[in-house]
């Protein structure tokens, strides 16, 4: 999939901020914390694309990029303690379970997934803290913030990580203030979340994939450095 796929399959417009058909594959990525790189790579379909929503979906099988310690160890069996302090790298494998979907409105620092049981039993939405996503021709950029929220059919709702969250700051990957302003974030996350506004609202948890979409393949550029990126 090269920066030319994406703008071809676009709704309209020819640069990083236009819109991507339904069906169109793009990458979502993640930043390293603390550091320049690429360490998440995702090949997605869109679902949706427009001034109010982004939604993609993450198929099983799909070949993806993921962060792992030097030694091969994924970083959640790594002691907390120097889980951000020693060295990583990363690996390529199969993004197994029954697939996410992600929604992402525009300027907005968190994105909702929604996960599934097999046999398409809704498990719950998970709210994950991040920078708004910068869109370039390809796909979309973000960083990580450590904190999330899981959301459940019930209502009920519980912050996620928040041991990652602190020793995070303890290890320097953010000071003080963007702390507050992560913090400030999943506070108005709860909002929503507590006033059940969209995307919970909106039945997102009844959609169904496209059974003619292919599972998008993880080009070798995957890391690319774009152009130009917009929010």
């Amino acid at each position: 999939m090269a920066d030319g796929e994406a703008v071809s399959t676009a709704a309209q417009g020819h640069g990083p901020a236009a819109f991507w058909a339904p069906g169109s594959q793009i990458l979502w990525r993640y930043r390293e914390n603390g550091g320049p790189h690429l360490h998440i790579a995702r090949p997605v379909t869109v679902v949706r694309d427009d001034p109010e929503l982004l939604a993609v979906w993450l198929a099983p099988g799909t070949e993806c990029v993921k962060p792992v310690m030097a030694d091969g160890t994924p970083p959640h069996r790594e002691p907390l303690a120097s889980r951000y302090t020693r060295p990583r790298t990363v690996a390529h494998g199969r993004w197994l379970g029954t697939g996410v979907l992600k929604l992402a409105r525009p300027g907005e620092p968190w994105s909702v997934w929604l996960f599934w049981e097999s046999g398409w039993r809704f498990k719950n939405w998970y709210v994950n803290l991040e920078e708004p996503l910068a869109r370039w021709s390809g796909g979309v950029d973000s960083e990580d913030h450590f904190l999330d929220i899981s959301v459940h059919p019930d209502r009920s709702w519980h912050w996620r990580d928040e041991d990652e969250f602190a020793q995070a700051q303890r290890d320097g990957l953010m000071d003080a203030a963007v702390a507050a302003r992560v913090r400030e974030a999943g506070q108005a996350a709860v909002e929503v979340i507590r006033a059940w506004g969209p995307p919970y609202s909106e039945g997102w948890e009844h959609w169904r994939p496209d059974p003619s979409w292919p599972v998008p393949d993880l080009p070798a550029d995957w890391d690319r450095t774009p152009a130009h990126v917009s929010s």
